[in-house]
């Protein structure tokens, strides 16, 4: 009585799946005569290469192979940082599909170069993902499979001047079987005790060499399914050889040794990451078929339970329907969820409630059972989005209507901008904040709130339609009105505080002193003559003000500047005296002479007889506005506060011109008549 058995783990990893998926969705944006290529083949399998290549997928071996403008697919594997440069000189999309956990190593790759250590990875030199790993370093790297080659190796680092005093890092290629691994690691340890050694394998990997290998221990033939060309096809043949002697390997159903397989009462099937489960079907069916042809025998009714659990992984969850898993990866972002069916579940970081500060990787581990929400059947990726968050919506509705009813205050997390507004959490629910109830002034995008926790209050709620409205504005306008009224109980006339200048108007300047804005008038900046008020303030200043007035029922502060220093002509005698030199500005000019600015809000005048030694027409002929000019104080009158001023009193008296003499009047002309004396008196 023969029973066909195949291992727990088997077919597909997910790095595989997702660049299939990202190469299906490549060849649909291309068209049925488009072309997409990859670098190097995109898995290891020539029936599924072979299918992909009808469809327009090319396989290139480097980007200079590519025609400029094309689409290039990075498979799983992944690649060296030197091909995405070369992919961008030559102006190609790049579409990564490299494995996340492959794209781990070459972080530590990188690392180690930048820290200057050298790296070490257990894996084969020659393999597409040991090549692209080294290409992320710029340190010194080795590649080694063996404890005798780590032995020859650790050799060779101590005796090389540049390497022997450097530290150690070691990393395994993803696919590497778990005895290499510890084999390597312990004999790394024993050459290089200070090594930082990290178990970079695939734990999918793992559960499907272990699943082989345990199955082989209980079967008299094993069948392992794979291609000849793939590294992980050839691992799980070695551990199934090792602990079966009776094991063949087949690429396709083809292949199989039907003649022989009435021999064995137990048969064992393992299939590598990249198997397809068509051909795993097709392998398991035509088995089946040799054992199916004497209805009494019971291995067809053991083949048709197979059948059924198969067309079973084929059938998808509904929506809302509470499911139950295993998780098979986890990075920063998503957990991948084994459902038992034909499509994985994405639990995204946003639909679980995580702590402060806690990531993905801390909540969950791979082999995790996991019960979530469904969501969406197909995310248009061909995944099944998955929540834990709406597990527990009942409870936290709840609270979300209590907040609404009470006008409580709520802190949701800002998720991602949508159209008109953003989409934010709270706990497990999605709400939505409109663009105009985001902030308290005016919001083109949201990029700043993306990510943020924001306190808001609920301004409607529909938990029958899943729909809540929250509002940021509304609680910043409670907390100003708030904040207003204790500032408006603690501020009195006279008092002098610190303010921020924050916006100019031809009249003045805003200054918020804390929470409300009081107004600057241009007539409090200075003492002296301002046409605007950034002649001496700037947006952002920190200042000193003194409130001249409040209006509590209008909410009016009027604010002073000017105040924090004398006025002028109060302290007029500490600074200036008659006879001083001084240097000021010309800011207007008359017919009778020019005012000078010695200080804000002291002006003097320079009569037109005291600009020059020699005779002037016009004062503007020899000053401007604008002009810095030296003039000798004359007088100070205080009374009146007026002070007159005299440039030419502060330059060198200019030489007399010749005069010619004087030719004699005729005779017939009469002398001029002397001056009354009056006259010249004055």
């Amino acid at each position: 009585m023969a029973t066909i058995t195949v291992a727990e783990h088997a077919g597909f990893c997910f790095g595989v799946k997702n660049a299939i998926k990202l190469a299906e969705e490549e060849l649909e944006k291309a068209g049925p005569n488009g072309k997409v290529y990859c670098l190097g083949p995109l898995i290891h399998n020539k029936e599924v290469l072979k299918e992909l290549g009808e469809k327009g997928l090319v396989t290139a071996e480097s980007p200079d192979e590519v025609p400029e403008g094309s689409r290039v697919i990075i498979r799983a594997h992944g690649e060296p940082a030197s091909t995405y440069e070369k992919a961008e000189k030559r102006g190609l999309t790049v579409v990564d599909g490299t494995c996340p956990l492959v794209e781990k190593v070459h972080r530590i790759a990188e690392k180690a170069g930048r820290e200057g250590r050298v790296l070490i990875l257990f894996g084969d030199a020659s393999h597409a993902e040991i090549k692209g790993i080294t290409g992320w370093t710029k340190g010194p790297v080795f590649a080694v499979q063996s404890a005798e080659e780590i032995h020859v190796l650790a050799d060779k680092i101590k005796s090389d001047g540049d390497l022997k005093n450097r530290p150690v890092t070691a990393a395994a290629q993803t696919t590497l079987t778990a005895d290499v691994f510890s084999e390597c690691a312990s004999e790394l340890k024993a050459c290089f005790p200070d090594a930082s050694i990290e178990n970079t394998i695939c734990k999918a990997t793992s559960e499907r060499q272990n699943a082989a290998e345990k199955l082989a221990r209980e079967s008299d033939l094993m069948v392992v399914i794979g291609d000849n060309s793939s590294s992980n096809s050839k691992k799980l043949l070695d551990i199934c050889v090792t602990t079966c002697k009776n094991t063949v390997f087949v690429e396709k159903s083809n292949n199989l040794p039907l003649h022989d397989l009435k021999k064995y009462n137990r048969i064992g099937v393992a299939a590598s990451a990249s198997a397809p489960e068509r051909i795993i079907k097709e392998v398991v069916t035509k088995m089946s078929e040799v054992f199916t042809k004497d209805p009494q025998n019971e291995e067809a009714n053991d083949m048709s339970m197979y059948m059924d659990q198969i067309e079973k992984s084929l059938k998808l969850p509904a929506r809302n329907e509470i499911v139950d898993g295993t998780v098979v990866q986890v990075t920063k972002d998503h957990v991948v969820v084994n459902l038992g069916c034909k499509k994985d579940g994405i639990l995204f970081k946003n639909e679980v409630n995580l702590e402060e500060g806690q990531e993905l990787t801390d909540a969950f581990a791979e082999g995790d059972a996991v019960q979530a929400k469904v969501i969406k059947t197909d995310d248009g990726d061909g995944n099944i989005l998955l929540s834990k968050k709406r597990l527990q919506s009942s409870e936290n509705w709840d609270e979300i209507i209590a907040a609404c009813d009470n006008k409580d205050v709520i802190e949701v997390t800002v998720i991602k901008e949508v159209n008109k507004g953003v989409i934010a959490n709270y706990k497990e629910i999605s709400g939505f904040i409109p663009m105009s109830l985001l902030a308290d002034h005016y919001v083109e995008t949201a990029d700043e709130f993306i990510g943020k926790t924001l306190p808001v209050k609920v301004t409607k709620v529909d938990p029958r339609r899943n729909k809540a409205v929250f509002s940021h504005k509304e609680f910043l306008a409670e907390e100003r009105r708030k904040k207003i009224a204790d500032i408006w109980n603690t501020l009195n006339v006279g008092d002098v505080v610190e303010g921020k200048v924050m916006r100019f108007t031809d009249y003045g300047a805003f200054v918020d002193i804390g929470g409300i804005d009081g107004l600057l008038h241009i007539s409090e900046i200075s003492w002296g003559k301002l046409k605007h008020p950034q002649e001496v303030l700037s947006i952002g200043q920190v200042i000193n003000v003194k409130i001249l007035n409040m209006n509590a029922e209008k909410g009016k502060i009027s604010l002073g500047l000017k105040q924090n220093n004398p006025e002028p002509w109060s302290v007029i005698d500490e600074q200036y005296q008659v006879g001083q030199v001084i240097t000021g500005k010309v800011v207007q000019i008359k017919e009778y002479g020019a005012f000078i600015e010695i200080a804000p809000g002291l002006d003097g005048l320079v009569h037109i007889s005291e600009i020059s030694h020699k005779r002037i027409g016009k004062v503007a002929d020899e000053l401007s506005i604008g002009q810095m000019v030296q003039a000798k104080i004359l007088e100070i009158d205080k009374d009146r506060r007026r002070i007159s001023l005299s440039i030419k009193a502060t330059l060198d008296p200019e030489a007399p011109a010749e005069e010619a003499p004087a030719e004699p009047a005729p005779a017939e002309e009469a002398p001029a008549e002397a001056a009354p004396a009056e006259e010249a008196a004055e």
